[in-house]
């Protein structure tokens, strides 16, 4: 029997059964703005590679984000023609808009998104989703900066994107390689939580998702592709960027501030035996005990630094006193997330609260050894005063784990994890997000010939 010893929503990731015939395995959208010309034989192509490629049911879900010439009318005659393609009409511009408004309705267990130019390869979206389908991944990007890839693009847009992600690794620590190419999938699973966080509604929305599902320990799988650019894209380079560094520094300024639950996104492994609870063994002790002396051996060195530092302006105990004071808040914030895994901003005061009541204890250790040091010896040497903090920190060290283990951070079992989870999320009525009866297209014009397309079709699309 499988062990969720994960406090967040997300079951173990399981592979898809080969018999999947109730509904789609594998929704592809395709958000478009004004795309009329190129619209009809993305769909087409598309459809023919999934249709002679892809071993499950699949639908290609047509998202318009408020176009204003035929795309509405040719993306109709495109879900009229077609059994697996659908069309939905947004009121609201925006490509995150479009891919959340579609992600979270739909019910495939797998949701990918493409550009309507395919710029990228379509060799490479079966094992983009691949890894999601058999349960190895709960995202998946296509990469064009990966070692194997091929790519055909004029050197401003080379720089620009080889600038962002060196500003992404640089500011966010990011470690996957293409936040931005227009060929990505995840898991339903993965969207129906992780989508609420996201707050970008335009370009940034991938950047954001994949930051927060890194961040919260989901794994990403890189695809490397063969990409050739799309010399008449619309897609504005400086505004676009100016959005996206104003998005690096919200989600920066979040991350920092602790702001988001990513404990929600939190994964239990497998049902690999070793994953099994043993009776008696108290779990995730080894890992708060590797945790808490990481965090334990910064804080002294921190502490001592400080300890120097206060030394030349005041006494030994008014120094002790203020290094501790300064030291065990930064000790009792990193333990809170590194050591026992506590992330936003709930409890937090109360947790600081308990902490300080723990420097208290490791105060009255410290001060009393430095008080029978000064009894013992009258002015004792720098080095002396160093040698006998530390042996007594080190006291203290162990007592201030078993009261934070214990008291402070406490393993509240299943039955806490349960209920400290966020209530379901309400299912994402489609209906309110786009609207086909929209005045942007008429419905009596003359019906989209999906087979024979306008001769003035896009030159890509005759690759």
């Amino acid at each position: 029997m499988r062990t969720d010893s994960s406090p967040g929503v997300l079951p173990s990731r399981d592979h898809l059964p080969a018999a999947w015939r109730d509904v789609p395995v594998l929704d592809v959208v395709i958000p478009v703005y004004n795309e009329e010309k190129d619209l009809g034989p993305c769909v087409l192509r598309l459809h023919d590679h999934l249709a002679r490629t892809f071993p499950y049911p699949f639908r290609i879900t047509v998202a318009d984000n408020a176009s204003t010439d035929g795309t509405p009318r040719v993306a109709a005659g495109l879900a009229a023609s077609v059994r697996e393609v659908r069309h939905v009409r947004l009121d609201q511009k925006g490509r995150g808009r479009a891919l959340r408004a579609v992600w979270s309705a739909s019910d495939a267990p797998v949701l990918a998104y493409m550009d309507v130019d395919l710029s990228t390869d379509l060799n490479a979206l079966l094992p983009l989703v691949a890894p999601l389908i058999s349960g190895h991944s709960d995202l998946a990007i296509g990469s064009r900066l990966a070692r194997s890839s091929r790519v055909v693009r004029g050197p401003k847009r080379e720089f620009v994107s080889r600038a962002y992600n060196l500003i992404l690794r640089g500011s966010l620590h990011a470690r996957f390689s293409d936040a931005q190419c227009g060929f990505k999938a995840i898991r339903g699973d993965v969207a129906r939580v992780l989508l609420p966080l996201v707050e970008d509604t335009g370009w940034f929305f991938d950047t954001e998702m994949l930051v927060l599902a890194e961040r919260a320990g989901l794994r990403i799988h890189e695809v490397p592709v063969d990409w050739v650019d799309d010399p008449h894209s619309t897609v504005h380079l400086v505004r676009t960027a100016t959005d996206d560094l104003k998005g690096v520094w919200r989600v920066g300024r979040a991350l920092t501030v602790g702001a988001l639950p990513l404990d929600r996104l939190a994964r239990p492994f497998g049902d690999d035996p070793r994953d099994r609870q043993l009776a008696g063994v108290p779990g995730g002790l080894a890992r708060q005990l590797v945790g808490f002396c990481v965090v334990g051996a910064l804080s002294t060195l921190f502490y001592l630094l400080l300890y120097s530092g206060f030394r030349a302006f005041t006494g030994s105990q008014a120094a002790n006193a203020l290094a501790l004071l300064v030291s065990a808040v930064a000790n009792t914030a990193a333990n809170r997330r590194l050591t026992f895994g506590v992330r936003g901003r709930d409890r937090a005061v109360r947790h600081q609260a308990q902490g300080l009541v723990v420097f208290g204890i490791g105060l009255a250790l410290t001060s009393g050894s430095l008080a029978a040091l000064g009894a013992a010896s009258g002015h004792p040497a720098h080095s002396t005063e160093l040698a006998v903090l530390i042996a007594a920190n080190l006291a203290a060290t162990v007592l201030r784990f078993l009261l934070l283990r214990a008291w402070v951070f406490p393993d509240r079992g299943e039955t806490a994890s349960e209920a400290t989870a966020p209530a379901p999320t309400p299912a994402y009525d489609i209906t309110h997000a786009y609207d086909v009866q929209s005045p942007a297209y008429d419905a009596q014009s003359p019906a989209y010939d999906v087979r024979n397309p306008a001769p003035h079709d896009h030159p890509r699309t005759a690759q």
